[in-house]
């Protein structure tokens, strides 16, 4: 249940770590989060193409579980929130296209709740865990669409600091 969020948390702290080592680019609490959302997405995003092979993950066939019936190609969407995923973590280690991409996961953030809620509801496992509660995925959920919108702004997300040159006479 909890390792959506320590897929967050984790390389949160290691970043944070490293930023406190003297690493500029993850000088701030802002950065290194941002950056821990990018770690979690390349980690989830990459479980929407592994096949079902009954691992400990998450698979291709448990997040197509999680769609509603209301949705079409099921299958299809899956690939496609996976790339998006995988595209929205690229664009926050980007310095020039982590707005947009903060913009965007948020987005596709809200628009993957109703699946949240349906496997919930139903009761469908994932990655062969019980199904998370309700109660915690719509917080869950809150926390990435937050962090997201964290990446929208400039401050305290920036790439490293890049000290002026020298002028010569």
């Amino acid at each position: 249940m909890f390792e959506s969020l320590m897929l967050l948390a984790g390389p949160t702290l290691v970043f944070r770590l490293l930023g406190a080592l003297g690493i500029h680019w993850f000088a701030t609490w802002r950065a290194a989060v941002v950056h821990g959302l990018a770690a979690m997405l390349v980690a989830s995003g990459s479980a929407h193409f592994v096949p079902d092979g009954g691992s400990v993950m998450p698979s291709h066939d448990d997040l197509t579980a999680m769609v509603p019936p209301f949705v079409p190609l099921p299958h299809l969407v899956v690939y496609v929130t996976g790339v998006l995923e995988l595209l929205g973590a690229a664009g926050l280690v980007r310095t020039a296209t982590r707005p947009a991409a903060g913009i965007c996961l948020a987005v596709l953030f809200v628009l993957m709740l109703p699946a949240n809620v349906y496997a919930a509801l139903e009761d469908i496992p994932l990655g062969g865990d019980p199904a998370t509660p309700l109660w915690f995925r719509i917080p869950e959920q809150l926390v990435y669409i937050a962090v997201a919108l964290l990446a929208t702004t400039g401050r305290g997300v920036r790439g490293p600091v890049r000290r002026p040159r020298a002028e010569v006479s």
